[in-house]
């Protein structure tokens, strides 16, 4: 995939072995508006090269990644820009949620990245998406 390729798409980068991110892109494909987001999991050798494109290692898993127009966002910034593109109310609480201070949504973020295997297990393998979806993931 080529930079241009990159930034006229929305894709979603997240870890494929956590099951809260499993859930999460699970949650974004019920509420998402239209067809918009392509999603890779940073395992994948799609996401690895993506990472690098973002300027991240190939190794990074600290926070999903959300690259929007060609811009990468990470974090509590990233969960909240996707949940903008979702259907109603999904799209309001996105929207009031990026209007409280980012020292704040990072901190609580990162508190749930320190024990998303924790809270809420993880898998040995990425998830294998059913076949009518195969064609959104990278």
């Amino acid at each position: 995939m080529n930079a241009e390729e990159i930034a006229s798409q929305h894709i979603v980068l997240f870890d494929g072995i956590c099951n809260l991110c499993n859930g999460s892109v699970k949650f974004i494909l019920r509420h998402e508006r239209a067809a918009l987001f392509r999603f890779a999991s940073i395992q994948s050798e799609a996401g690895k090269e993506l990472l690098i494109w973002c300027g991240l290692p190939q190794n990074f898993s600290d926070a999903v990644i959300y690259i929007e127009n060609g811009n990468a966002h990470q974090g509590s910034t990233a969960a909240l820009r996707i949940g903008k593109r979702l259907k109603f109310p999904w799209s309001a609480m996105s929207s009031m949620g990026l209007l409280a201070p980012s020292t704040v949504r990072e901190w609580v973020y990162r508190q749930i990245g320190a024990h998303r295997y924790q809270w809420f297990g993880k898998r040995d393998c990425c998830m294998i998406p059913a076949p009518e979806l195969r064609v959104r993931f990278l």
